[in-house]
Parts: structure tokens; C-alpha cells; sequence
């Protein structure tokens, strides 16, 4: 994806806001659910795919792996119409050599998932991305991968494009991460799908656990215990047959964080979101956000292929500040942007801690939340893994002056949010990156009553 011409966009003070909304499937979900399709045998359908330019990424690429995969419309509830991908799978150990580059577009979770399913087979498959992506590091990924036997040559510092010569005789191995990441687990259990033997991963802190719930659920022998010191131990034994499923994916926590901070942030605004993931590894924003006074309920909690789910109301409210611990970060990683704005509403000052891994994301988030709320007339100061908010007790000043995006698609939401409670409304520099996770993001948003419209 390119972005030779920005395109600015601005939020304006709003109130009121009302509806009930549906937000896009969830994209860590929907890489998974391709990703391990394309290795069962037989045919999976998928409902609810999110259809950002990261998930296509990742479907365009298993197709250049030898998968099958088509996007069918079906009709949905009430005739509506509905559309629903269909995956033949080649089993596992079955992928091809690709023909041509993968472009992994703007997505480090599919670069560094799919890294992992190369790394024990035996092709050789090179990876780029676009100018975002091949800023990001991949040594953390491909340090266990070669433990495994693969080779993988990357740019200097471990940056894409990086070509990946997959191994004959893949090895299992016992690995405790460095530090938390839902990434690097999964690269690594995706390696040992094909690698005989058991594959342990060790994460002294628990991340979403997405991987291992798709694996169990499609028939991979994968157990999880706790150690005394509170170290989860993933076991997976290598070489199963997957089986093909039918799945649904629910709506993404990290896009329904947009129109539930909205919400609470606005004068005299009612918002139900519908059909969200509440993964225990995914809802530290929403006990976060209960920790500062938010009126935020969850109704109809169901379970979805395995996931819980559930329809989360928010309304107007009075927010004080929070400090959110170290060890919560990797449950709300994604959210501290939209977070950051709602804490710069709060009474109080807010701090938040463990914020390292923020500085490798599609931006220096951690720096780029920080000047977007300078910029907001927000007193904010920051370290190399923390963040401090002076909140402003209610709307902040905002202005003119364009929040620079950094490309960052959840920099640009959390900015056009905020910009909902600045007296003076909040510009963003570009906005176009915003489909990579949300299409329909300003439609969705409008319509619930936002006052978001081009600069």
C-alpha cells in the first residue's frame, strides 16, 4: 500500500452520539483462521472476515502457497446479503514455493506469522512489505526459527524484505520468550506444526492466546500449564492433520475500542457495540477503562468457535485517571493510543507502564501518542516504556495543528476520537491507512453522530 498522496481529515467536538453497530472481524482471528485453513485438510468456509488490507495481504499470500481460497457471497440474516471465504487446504507440511515476492503489505502479524509456517518447509520464499513494515524488526521471530534450522537473511537490524530457506529437518524446541509476544509464540507453534516431535514455548507473561484456542478447536494435540512462577508452558505435538472447520470471527476488541471510547468521551451519547471478542487476552481496556469510572456493561455473553463474545454498551461518563500496570500491557497493547485520548478527557493524571513494545509497532507509538497529545494542548511527558497524561477533566483544547499519522492506522483513529472532545476539534495528517484494520472506520463513526469529515 502506498501513500504518495495524504489525505487529512478532521474531528470536530460532537455529542449525542447514538447507534448499534457492528465492527469489522477480528484481525488477529483472521489471519489465524487462514493461515491454519490453508493447512487442514479439506474445506473450511469463514464468516465475519475482516477485510482490511492486512487480512487480504495474508490471503493473498497462502493463495501463492498453493491454498485455495475464494470469497463467495452468501445470504445472510434476513436475506441480507453476506460474504463468506472458502479455503481448501493442502494439509500440513503441504505448502508450495511461491513464484514471486510475498508482500506482506502493512502487516507485522502476518510477516512474522507466516515466516514461522516457511520455516519447516523446505522452499525458499522471500518477504517484504511496505515502507512501514520493513522499518520493523524481525530478529525476534527468526532467532527461534533458525534454532529450529530454517535460514533466514534479513535486512540490517533484522528488517524485511528478508528471504526464508525453509528447513528439510525441522527441529522441536523449548523456548521462554524475551519478552511478551502473541507474534513470536505463534510463529514459533506455527513452525512446529511441521516439525516432528513437541514444541514448547514458555511466556513468563500471558498474551492473547488466539493460536493455541484455532489449534485445540481443529484438532492439534496442544496442552497449556502454569508454572509456580506463573510462566504459561505451550506444548505442541508436531505433524497433526488439521481438520477443516466452519468459523465465524467476532468483532475485533481493538476497532470496537474506537466507537466505545467515542462514546464515553461525548456529552450525552449512548453506544452498543455488537459481537465483540472478549478473549481474557484481549480485555485489558475494558477493565481498565471500568477502573476509571466508565459506564461500560457487557450483555449476551456467548462463546463463538471458542472464543467468548459479547455486545459491550458505553455511555457518557465522568472519567478519572488510572495507572495501568506493567504486567496488563500485553493484554491492551493495541489500545493504548485510543486509551491515551481518553485518559487526556480524565480527571487526574493517568500513567501507563510497560510501553517498550509500543515503540515497534507500525510507529514509535509510544512517541507518536505523545506529540499527538502535545499538539492536543494535552501535558503529557514520556519515558523509553512509560506514559503520563495530565487529563484535562472534560473536553481538551485540540487546534489545527495536523497530528502526524506516521502512516500508523490506529494513531489516526485514536486522534480522529479525541478530536470528538477537543473544543476546537483535532486533524489528522492522512488518513487512507485507516482500511488496513477498519474499512468503513469514518461511515461507522458518522453515523453514530461523529462530526469526522475531510480537512
Amino acid at each position: 500500500m502506498t501513500h504518495a498522496a495524504p489525505h487529512p481529515a478532521t474531528a470536530r467536538l460532537s455529542h449525542g452520539l447514538s447507534g448499534d453497530v457492528t465492527v469489522p472481524g477480528d484481525k488477529s482471528i483472521s489471519h489465524r483462521a487462514l493461515m491454519l485453513s490453508a493447512l487442514a485438510v479439506g474445506r473450511s468456509t469463514v464468516d465475519g472476515l475482516l477485510e482490511g488490507e492486512d487480512v487480504l495481504a495474508t490471503a493473498a499470500a497462502m493463495r501463492a502457497l498453493g491454498a485455495g481460497i475464494t470469497r463467495e457471497e452468501t445470504a445472510g440474516p434476513d436475506d441480507t446479503p453476506a460474504i463468506r471465504w472458502v479455503i481448501d487446504g493442502v494439509g500440513v507440511g503441504g505448502l508450495a514455493e511461491p513464484a514471486d515476492v510475498l508482500d506482506m503489505g502493512n502487516s507485522g502479524t502476518a510477516a512474522r506469522l507466516l515466516m514461522g509456517l516457511l520455516a519447516t518447509h523446505p522452499l525458499v520464499a522471500v518477504m517484504t512489505g511496505d515502507a512501514s513494515l520493513r522499518k520493523r524488526p524481525m530478529a525476534r521471530v527468526a532467532t527461534p526459527l533458525e534454532k529450529m534450522g530454517a535460514k533466514i537473511v534479513t535486512r540490517a537490524g533484522g528488517r524485511l524484505p528478508a528471504t526464508v530457506i525453509g528447513t528439510r529437518s525441522p527441529v522441536p524446541i523449548r523456548y521462554r520468550l524475551p519478552v511478551p509476544s502473541a507474534q513470536v509464540k505463534s510463529a514459533i507453534l506455527l513452525a512446529g506444526l511441521n516439525t516432528p516431535g513437541r514444541t514448547v514455548v514458555v511466556e513468563p507473561e500471558a498474551t492473547r492466546d488466539h493460536t493455541e484456542r484455532m489449534l485445540g478447536a481443529m484438532g492439534a494435540r496442544i496442552t497449556v500449564e502454569t508454572e509456580a512462577d506463573g510462566a504459561r508452558v505451550i506444548t505442541l505435538d508436531g505433524q497433526p492433520e488439521l481438520s477443516a472447520r466452519d468459523m465465524t470471527v467476532p468483532g475485533d476488541p481493538s476497532s470496537a475500542a474506537f466507537p466505545l471510547v467515542a462514546g464515553l468521551i461525548t456529552e450525552g451519547s449512548a453506544v452498543t457495540v455488537r459481537n465483540v471478542c472478549l478473549n481474557p487476552g484481549r480485555d485489558g481496556l475494558i477493565r481498565t477503562l471500568v477502573e476509571m469510572g466508565a459506564d461500560l456493561t457487557v450483555t449476551n455473553p456467548r462463546d463463538v468457535g471458542g472464543e467468548p463474545v459479547g455486545d459491550l454498551v458505553a455511555r457518557s461518563s465522568a472519567l478519572k485517571a488510572v495507572t495501568v500496570p506493567a504486567e496488563r500491557a500485553p493484554s491492551m497493547i493495541d489500545e493504548f493510543p485510543v486509551l491515551a485520548a481518553a485518559a487526556a478527557t480524565a480527571h487526574g493524571t493517568s500513567r501507563f507502564e510497560g510501553l517498550a513494545e509500543l515503540r515497534v509497532k507500525e510507529s514509535d507509538r509510544l512517541q507518536a501518542v505523545a506529540d499527538g497529545l502535545a499538539r492536543a494542548g494535552v501535558t503529557v511527558r514520556t519515558g523509553e516504556d512509560w506514559l503520563e497524561v495530565d487529563g484535562c477533566g472534560g473536553p481538551v483544547p485540540g487546534g489545527t495543528d495536523a497530528v502526524v499519522t506516521h502512516l500508523d492506522h490506529r494513531i489516526a483513529m485514536a486522534f480522529l476520537v479525541l478530536g470528538l472532545a477537543a473544543r476546537n476539534g483535532m486533524v489528522v495528517d492522512d488518513d487512507r491507512m485507516i482500511a488496513t484494520s477498519f474499512p468503513g472506520f469514518r461511515a461507522l463513526m458518522t453515523g453514530l453522530g461523529c462530526d469526522i469529515t475531510d480537512l
